[in-house]
């Protein structure tokens, strides 16, 4: 084996150590000084080995045979639906559909005073799909531009509509960590919401940057989104799974029911960098695209009309002025 291939295979091998080291630190029970001991033991020590351990083709299969054993570890860390959940996630949605009519468990409709003071309500809600006319993006910034948190929302004839978010389900003790979304540290939800919820609580009481896109969506492809994402709401409560940050996020799902429809598109670098994701859009002609892309987005930049008007009746009419549509 040639110097040079000795070391690439040697970084590509660390890297996946240092990988698996932070898995460590963050996964194994017990006092975090624990998980941080081990995790920086093992580093450690795959390091020695592949520094010193000779032939290097011997050191590279000690360390791939590290990789096997966490495996079955990993593979131990199951996720649950019975934890002590944070009060936003206590209940998980699902429905039933008959007909066009769809009825929907679990609609979170809570009542904010701040972002952490709220009575909750939980509805059941009944959705008349042959009166769907719209699908929106919004697009939620609380930081980075190449960072956005991602929600559907689905516009009906007549009632309000119905938002859907693909989160992290937390319990009473997590605090939500970017970096531990990629170690199993959270459960996938959906949480379904009415918009003065969902939206209001980031427009109006966490500060963040919020923009509404109406989607050049026929209604019967909206509805069958929908029905994709009921499905998987509906295969939660049996069996939960995991979030990653990564694969697993809420712009990644939202392309996986997608592609169920065989409607994804291609894959671009601004589904992992959502934050442009609507200039992704813009350019697939699925957005207004009768001015240009900045002055779109300057249009449909909702807090201000958020705020103006307070979260409650009429909100989602209120966000929607002056926002055009495809």
């Amino acid at each position: 084996m040639g110097r040079a291939l000795r070391i690439a295979t040697g970084i590509i091998l660390f890297a996946v150590v240092l990988w698996w080291g932070m898995a460590l630190h963050f996964r194994v029970p017990g006092p975090p000084w624990l998980g941080t001991t081990i995790a920086l033991g093992y580093a450690l020590a795959a390091l020695v080995v592949l520094v010193r351990l000779r032939p290097f083709w011997r050191a590279a299969a000690v360390v791939l045979a590290s990789f096997g054993v966490l495996l079955i570890w990993w593979s131990t860390l199951r996720p649950s639906n019975d934890l002590d959940w944070a009060p936003e996630y206590a209940h998980i949605p699902y429905g039933e559909l008959e007909g066009d009519r769809l009825v929907l468990h679990n609609v979170r409709v809570f009542d904010y005073r701040t972002e952490t003071d709220f009575t909750p309500h939980w509805e059941d809600r009944t959705y008349d799909l042959s009166r769907l006319r719209e699908l929106d993006l919004f697009m939620s910034y609380w930081g980075s531009p190449w960072i956005a948190h991602t929600i559907l929302s689905w516009v009906f004839e007549e009632g309000p509509p119905l938002a859907i978010s693909i989160e992290t389900r937390r319990t009473r003790t997590q605090q939500y960590s970017a970096i531990r979304g990629f170690f199993r540290e959270y459960e996938i939800c959906y949480v379904a919401a009415d918009e003065r919820d969902l939206i209001a609580l980031r427009t109006n009481y966490r500060g963040e940057q919020v923009y509404l896109y109406r989607l050049r969506t026929p209604p019967q492809q909206a509805r069958a989104i929908l029905l994709d994402y009921l499905s998987s709401m509906n295969e939660l409560v049996k069996q939960p799974a995991w979030y990653n940050a990564l694969t697993g996020n809420c712009t990644t799902s939202i392309r996986t029911h997608l592609r169920h429809l065989h409607t994804a598109g291609p894959l671009d670098w601004r589904i992992f960098a959502n934050g442009y994701a609507d200039q992704m859009l813009y350019e697939r002609g699925l957005v207004d695209t009768r001015v240009p892309f900045e002055q779109l987005r300057s249009q449909c930049l909702i807090v201000p009309k958020a705020k103006a008007g307070g979260d409650g009746a009429g909100f989602s009419a209120r966000i929607r002025e002056g926002v055009p549509r495809p």
